[in-house]
């Protein structure tokens, strides 16, 4: 009777995927036009795969942004290291992953746009791929994707498994329990995130015996080659920083940068040389700061014309993507935005934390909670949540008034990174080759 109402119910889905077909092309074509899809690759969107299909065995990652995919670079590193007989196929959905993930893939891994969840774009690219197993990284399931895969005998692995408290009690309900039980039933290896997840994961019906542990991916931040032109501009910019009083903001959303504005204008006040480096989420959102505060008549420098720090400049807009790992190396104190309105949900924190940073984060931090949580139990200087506002302010002035507590917080947040984030991929590993590639390539 379950079986029979889940088949139902992805049928109908199934059938209305294939009737909104023209309207999903019709709206890639309206992104492509405003930008917002490769504008000679958007076709892969369609499943029109760009480029042939290599012989031998194919293993696919589907991450649909930029965290997701970083957090899969490792594991394919892994893979190829140890099975070098393996193609892999990577795809993403947003073109800012695609920007910064091309260039991070080891050489050799493939790259596509990921299909859109219709029946001819999806049964499209898997026909032209034939990967031997899937691994998807944390909530992407989409029904003929996991469907057309099981059907075809693929393998499949959901890694890093989350779902956020709102897609649960959606997914919960009566009319997607069916469906989203169906899709779990097709895994052969779910790695989540935590304790708490794998409960949803088991109340959503997956089977209990393909749920297995490893450490969240996003504690892994993987060393990657950084061009002479790179080196140079970072070397540049942390000479003009060498004696003055440096903060950054990272991943800061709408709205956050009046926060952040707010509070350089207090600590200007105190520390008259204070440079804050402000790193938008989107680079557009960056030069929409640079032009407002330009306007206001503000010492400001934007990276993306490699304006220098000279004068009276004391903000460092950066409006370029894939640049926060070395950018963290510039600064002893590190604010990941994304944080302080109730409707974010946080970011990744370990990147700072393994550059040697000072954390500090907001109140509204999501799923990234646990990785906050895990932090401060092993070092409560670790990772510093601040209320709002006022909280930010004052721990600011705490850490530029003491040498000796800013260099304890970033001791502490660097020693917890190391300890949290070692075997992480080693585990992954494992647990891929004897749960999916042994059985996928038997």
């Amino acid at each position: 009777m379950a079986a029979t109402k889940s088949k139902a119910v992805y049928n109908v889905y199934r059938a209305l995927s294939h009737g909104l077909s023209p309207l999903l092309y019709l709206h890639l074509h309206w992104r492509k036009l405003r930008g917002l899809e490769h504008p000679l690759r958007w076709p892969e969107r369609l499943g029109r795969s760009s480029l042939p299909r290599p012989p031998g065995p194919l293993l696919w990652f589907h991450a649909v942004s930029l965290g997701e995919g970083m957090a899969a670079i490792p594991v394919i590193k892994q893979c190829i290291q140890r099975r070098p007989d393996l193609t892999i196929l990577m795809t993403t959905t947003t073109s800012s992953a695609f920007e910064v993930i091309e260039k991070r893939l080891p050489t050799g891994v493939i790259h596509q746009f990921a299909p859109v969840d219709t029946p001819s774009a999806m049964d499209s690219f898997l026909g032209h791929w034939k990967p031997n197993a899937i691994v998807i990284m944390e909530s992407e399931l989409w029904p003929n994707l996991i469907m057309g895969a099981s059907e075809k005998g693929i393998t499949l692995a959901l890694l890093n498994a989350r779902v956020s408290t709102k897609s649960f009690k959606r997914w919960s309900g009566p009319l997607l329990l069916p469906l989203v039980s169906l899709m779990l039933s097709k895994f052969s290896l779910i790695v989540p995130l935590s304790n708490m997840q794998a409960i949803h994961f088991q109340l959503l019906h997956a089977p209990p015996f393909v749920i297995n542990f490893s450490g969240d991916l996003k504690y892994v931040v993987e060393e990657f080659d950084i061009s002479e032109g790179e080196i140079r501009s970072i070397e540049d910019l942390k000479v003009h920083l060498a004696h003055r009083k440096v903060w950054m903001a990272s991943s800061i959303h709408k709205g956050e940068e009046e926060v952040i504005l707010g509070i350089h204008k207090v600590l200007m006040q105190q520390y008259p040389d204070v440079l804050t480096i402000i790193v938008p989420r989107y680079p557009q959102h960056g030069k929409e700061i640079a032009q407002q505060l330009w306007k206001e008549g503000h010492g400001v420098a934007l990276r993306s014309r490699h304006d220098k720090l000279v004068g009276d400049t004391n903000l460092y807009v950066v409006d370029t993507l894939g640049e926060l790992k070395l950018l963290y190396r510039l600064t002893p104190v590190a604010v990941i935005g994304g944080s302080f309105f109730p409707t974010l949900s946080g970011h990744n924190i370990s990147e700072a934390a393994a550059a040697g940073c000072a954390v500090l984060t907001g109140p509204y931090v999501g799923h990234f909670s646990r990785m906050v949580l895990e932090m401060q139990r092993l070092n409560p200087l670790s990772v510093l949540q601040v209320s709002g506002k006022i909280e930010l302010e004052d721990a600011l002035k705490k850490l530029f008034s003491d040498a000796n507590i800013l260099e304890a917080h970033r001791t502490a947040a660097k020693q917890v990174y190391h300890s949290l984030s070692t075997g992480i991929v080693g585990k992954v590993w494992s647990l891929l080759d004897f749960q999916i590639l042994q059985r996928a390539l038997s």
